[in-house]
C-alpha cells in the first residue's frame, strides 16, 4: 500500500511536470457533517456509489478504492485518485462523518464533491475548511 501512495504522489508530481504545467500545490477539503440521514451512513453500496459519483463528477480520477466496516454499521472508506485521494469516516450512532479529499493540481472541484455528499448523507449542520497546500508549509 505505501508503494502505491508513492508512485501515486509521484505520478501525480510527474503528471504536471511532463505536460509542461508543473504546479506542486493542491487544495486540501475537509468537512465534519452532522445531522445525516442515517440510513444513508449506514448503506456502504450506495455510499461507494455516490463517494465514486462525487470523485468522478468533481474532475478526478479513480485509481482505486476500499472500505471497512466497524459493526455493527460505521464504515471507513477511501478512494485513490490519481490527484491524491477522497475518504469518508462515518459515525451512523451520532448520524455525523468526517469527509477528506486531498487533489493535486486545480482541475479537480471540491465544491462539486461536496455538493454531491451533501445530497446524499442531507446533513443538517456542516463544518469545512478549504487548506491550500504548497511546496512551502507554516509550522504549527
Amino acid at each position: 500500500m505505501c508503494l502505491r501512495f508513492f508512485i501515486t504522489i509521484f505520478g501525480c508530481i510527474s503528471l504536471f511536470a511532463s505536460s509542461g504545467q508543473y504546479q506542486f500545490q493542491g487544495k486540501h477539503l475537509i468537512a465534519s457533517y452532522s445531522g445525516c440521514d442515517i440510513d444513508a451512513l449506514s448503506d456502504v453500496n450506495t455510499l461507494r456509489a455516490k463517494m465514486m459519483q462525487a470523485v468522478q463528477e468533481c474532475g478526478a480520477t479513480v485509481l482505486d478504492s476500499s472500505y471497512y466496516i466497524f459493526e455493527p454499521d460505521a464504515i471507513t472508506m477511501v478512494i485513490l485518485l490519481s490527484e491524491s485521494h477522497a475518504s469518508i469516516h462515518t459515525y451512523p450512532e451520532h448520524g455525523t462523518c468526517f469527509i477528506d479529499l486531498f487533489t493535486c493540481g486545480d482541475k479537480c472541484s471540491n465544491e462539486i464533491f461536496d455538493q454531491v455528499l451533501r445530497a446524499y448523507l442531507k446533513p443538517t449542520n456542516v463544518d469545512s475548511k478549504l487548506l491550500l497546500r504548497q511546496e512551502t508549509a507554516t509550522d504549527l
